[in-house]
C-alpha cells in the first residue's frame, strides 16, 4: 500500500496500479526503457494491473516480462471495460495511468488518475495533446481513432525534473 497526502486533494491509501499498455508503458509494442525497473519498485507496495486490447500482439509476453497482472479487454467499449476494472478493484484504492481517449473514464473513476503525455500524445474525449509541433508539418501517431472535430493542442512542456527527482520506489514504506 502507498499512503499519499496531496495538499488540496486529500489523503490516499492506494493498493492497486492500473496501467494502459500501448502509449503508456510501451510504444509500438516495445516496453519504454526504464519502465520495467520502475514497475518492479512499485510492485513492492501495489498490485500492478496491465490492461490492453493487445494492439501489437505482445501483451502476454510483456505482462510476463514485467511480472504484472494482465487483463486483456475485447474490442468495443474499451473505455467502459477499463472503468469497470477500476470499479471492481475499489475506486478509492486505485491509481490509474493512461494516455488514450479510451483511458479517460478509467482515469476519472480512480482515486488518482494520471494522464501521460508521451511521444504518441495524449488523447482525451475530444482533444489530442501532443508534445510539440515542428515547422509547418503536424504529425500525430495514435493508437486510437481521431474523431471528427477533435482539437489538437500543443502545450509548452514543463521543465524536466530528471528520473532521480522522484524515484518511484521511495513512495513505498520501508519493508
Amino acid at each position: 500500500m502507498i499512503h499519499l497526502d496531496i495538499p488540496g486533494w486529500g489523503t490516499f491509501e492506494l493498493e492497486h496500479l492500473v496501467l494502459d499498455l500501448n502509449g503508456t508503458v510501451a510504444l509500438d509494442g516495445e516496453v519504454i526503457p526504464g519502465v520495467a525497473e520502475r514497475l518492479a519498485a512499485l510492485a513492492a507496495c501495489l498490485t500492478v494491473h496491465l490492461v490492453t486490447a493487445d494492439t501489437h500482439g505482445r501483451a502476454r509476453e510483456t505482462g510476463e516480462r514485467l511480472m504484472v497482472r494482465l487483463l486483456h479487454i475485447e474490442p468495443g467499449d474499451e473505455a467502459g471495460q477499463k472503468q469497470a476494472l477500476v470499479e471492481r478493484l475499489g475506486v478509492e484504492r486505485v491509481v490509474a495511468i493512461g494516455n488514450g481517449a479510451n483511458d479517460a473514464r478509467m482515469l476519472s473513476a480512480a482515486a488518482l488518475g494520471i494522464a501521460v503525455l508521451g511521444p504518441e500524445g495524449l488523447g482525451t474525449s475530444r482533444k489530442i495533446i501532443i508534445p510539440k509541433v515542428e515547422g509547418q508539418v503536424l504529425s500525430v501517431r495514435t493508437t486510437f481513432p481521431i474523431q471528427a472535430g477533435a482539437q489538437i493542442v500543443s502545450p509548452t512542456p514543463p521543465s524536466p525534473l530528471g528520473s532521480s527527482a522522484h524515484p518511484l520506489g521511495s513512495l513505498c514504506p520501508p519493508a
